[in-house]
């Protein structure tokens, strides 16, 4: 019987800033930011602020974004683990090629070990979701008779591992999009933004754009001022979406 998955983000890491000890500068923020901060001034060595107005952590960062100086956005990155994400949803983030993935695999991981993911229209509708889950069952049934079928015609294969892979990977094409996937994302800040900004809007694929709002949470709470003009607000539907006044250049 098919199991509803649901969406879970985590923080797996997020970079840490070593200032040198060799150079007289402080700042009142920490690692990511303070590191952007670092790397901004090592431009023109502006290390002894001689600016007031960007004397602050947060007010050099406003003040590069305001001007497009976002290649300094580049310096830190994070990584962040999803799952209940469904396949369907991972093609489309895998498009984001300033990312680095590493995603579950259907060749090593069994489908009876996956759940799946049911589009928001569907879940709320009863006989919606009674024909959905019966068609993911019968789908799950199918594979599993291919991978029986395929493994006996592979029978000749001495190296078992092997001969699973083989069958699964084959297998594996009759399995729905709605299937549950997992992944890890690397990306610079930049490329973070980039990516909230195309897909947290309301016009983004409903599935997408609430990976891309849970993703912006936890990037809020790493660097708040790189992240924090995003406004996440509520749509009719319940859902959220979030956009910046930064549009015209992520």
């Amino acid at each position: 019987m098919a199991v509803e998955a649901s969406l879970s983000v985590e923080l797996l890491a997020c970079s840490t800033f070593h200032p040198p000890a060799d150079i007289a500068w402080s700042t009142d923020a920490q690692d990511a930011e303070s590191l952007i901060e670092f790397a901004g001034r090592a431009c023109y060595e502006t290390f002894d602020k001689p600016n007031p107005r960007t004397a602050t952590n947060a007010a050099y960062i406003r003040h590069i974004m305001e001007v497009g100086h976002l290649a300094l956005l580049e310096h830190p990155t994070a990584t962040l683990y999803i799952r209940g994400i469904s396949r369907s949803a991972t093609h489309e983030l895998v498009r984001h090629r300033h990312f680095s993935f590493s995603q579950l695999s259907q060749r090593f991981v069994h489908i009876d070990d996956a759940q799946v993911v049911v589009p928001p229209m569907i879940a709320a509708d009863e006989e919606l979701l009674r024909l959905f889950m019966a068609a993911v069952d019968e789908t799950r049934f199918t594979y599993n008779e291919l991978v029986s079928a395929l493994a006996d015609k592979l029978d000749d294969e001495p190296n078992a591992l092997l001969r699973k892979k083989q069958a699964r990977q084959a297998a594996r094409a009759i399995l729905p999009n709605a299937t549950e996937s997992r992944i890890v994302v690397t990306g610079n800040f930049r490329s973070w933004r980039h990516f909230i900004g195309m897909r947290a809007t309301e016009h983004a694929d409903v599935e997408i754009r609430q990976v891309a709002v849970e993703c912006l949470k936890i990037l809020q709470e790493q660097a708040p001022t790189v992240f924090g003009d995003f406004e996440i607000t509520q749509l009719a539907d319940g859902s959220q979406m979030a956009i910046s006044p930064y549009v015209t250049d992520f």
